[in-house]
C-alpha cells in the first residue's frame, strides 16, 4: 500500500457569489485539471444572516451537477421544471444540470442566525453535457454513517467506503464523497483508488495529513514563504490535493478533525468554462449563451 503524499495545501479563499453571499472557495476557476472532474468547491459557512440571505437568485447551469451538502440552516431550492424544496442539516443535494436548468437557491439560517454547508461542482463527459436534468435529494437519515473502533466517524454520502454505499448513484465519474471525522489524537489511514484524482476539505479541528516519509512541513503554495513558517498541519478552511496512492493518512490533532474526503475518475476532456455553464468547446459556450438570450435554453419540461 502506498500512502498519497501532498501535492498542495491551500486555504479558502473569501469570495462574494450570487446576489453578494460572503462565502469561501477551496478551488475553481482556474485550472482544475488537477481535481477533474471537479470543478468548483465552495465553502459556504457563515454566521451572520447579512452576509448570506441574498443568496443565489435564478441563474442556469448547464453541462455540470451541482452538489450541496448542508450542516446547519436550510436552503429553499426552486427551478424552471417546478420543482422546489428545501434541504435542511445533513441533508444532500445532487443535480444533475445536464442540458440545462434555471434554479435559485435561497440560504436561511437556523435559530442562531448559522447557515453552514458546501458547494461542490462536478463535471459531466462530453457525452452526458446534454442529458435530461434530474434531482437526488437524500435526507440526512439516508446517508450511512459508520464508527470504528477508534471513534472515527464515516457519512458515505457517494459511492462505496468500508463496506457501505451511499445512497447517490448513477453519477459518470463515480466520485466517492465522505464525510470524516478522527477523534482527537487518532492516526487513521482510508483507503482511496489510486486512480483517482482525489482532495480533502477540512472544516473543523486540524491534523496532519502525513507523506510517505513524514509529517507535512513543505511549502505549499509555492510563494510566499520567504517570511513565514510553512503550515506544519492541515487547519479549518484547509484545502488538501493528494498525488497518486491507494490510502490517505491522517493524524488527528488534540481537539480532533473532521474533513471532507472526495475522489473520482478524471474524465479528461477538454473544458470550455464560463460562469455557471461547462461544455467541452468555445463555440458550445458560445451557443449555450445564444439560446439563454433567445429563451431556447431549457431542453427538458418537467
Amino acid at each position: 500500500m502506498s500512502i498519497r503524499p501532498i501535492k498542495r495545501l491551500v486555504k479558502a479563499k473569501p469570495t462574494l457569489e450570487g446576489a453578494g453571499v460572503h462565502l469561501r472557495r477551496a478551488f475553481g476557476f482556474g485550472n482544475t485539471s488537477d481535481f477533474d472532474p471537479f470543478l468548483l468547491l465552495d465553502d459556504f459557512r457563515n454566521d451572520r444572516p447579512e452576509d448570506y440571505l441574498a443568496g443565489f437568485p435564478w441563474h442556469p447551469h448547464r453541462g455540470i451537477e451541482t452538489i450541496t451538502y448542508v450542516l446547519a440552516g436550510t436552503v429553499e431550492h426552486g427551478d424552471s421544471m417546478g420543482n422546489k424544496g428545501s434541504i435542511v442539516a445533513g441533508d444532500v443535494q445532487w443535480m444533475t444540470a445536464g442540458s440545462g436548468i434555471i434554479h435559485q437557491e435561497m440560504p436561511k439560517g437556523d435559530q442562531d442566525g448559522r447557515m453552514h454547508g458546501f458547494q461542490l461542482w462536478a463535471n459531466l463527459p462530453s457525452s452526458l453535457k446534454m442529458t435530461a436534468p434530474r434531482y437526488q435529494e437524500v435526507q440526512a437519515l439516508d446517508i450511512p454513517l459508520i464508527t470504528d473502533d477508534d471513534g472515527t466517524r464515516v457519512r458515505v454520502v457517494c459511492g462505496s467506503f468500508w463496506g457501505k454505499t451511499g445512497p447517490v448513484d448513477g453519477i459518470a465519474a463515480e466520485p466517492v464523497y465522505l464525510d470524516v471525522s478522527v477523534p482527537p489524537g487518532k492516526r487513521k489511514t482510508l483507503p482511496v483508488e489510486t486512480t483517482r484524482h482525489a482532495f480533502a476539505y477540512v472544516f473543523a479541528g486540524a491534523g496532519k495529513f502525513c507523506n510517505a516519509s513524514g509529517p507535512l512541513a513543505v511549502p505549499t503554495e509555492g510563494v510566499g514563504w520567504a517570511d513565514t513558517s510553512p503550515p506544519t498541519e492541515a487547519e479549518n478552511r484547509s484545502l488538501l490535493l493528494f498525488d497518486r496512492g491507494d490510502e490517505v493518512t491522517v493524524q488527528a490533532g488534540e481537539k480532533g478533525i473532521r474533513f471532507l474526503l472526495v475522489s473520482g475518475k478524471p474524465l479528461e476532456e477538454p473544458v470550455a468554462w464560463y460562469g455557471p455553464i461547462v461544455m467541452n468547446t468555445q463555440e458550445q459556450l458560445r451557443q449555450a449563451f445564444e439560446e439563454l438570450q433567445r429563451g431556447t435554453f431549457l431542453k427538458s419540461k418537467g
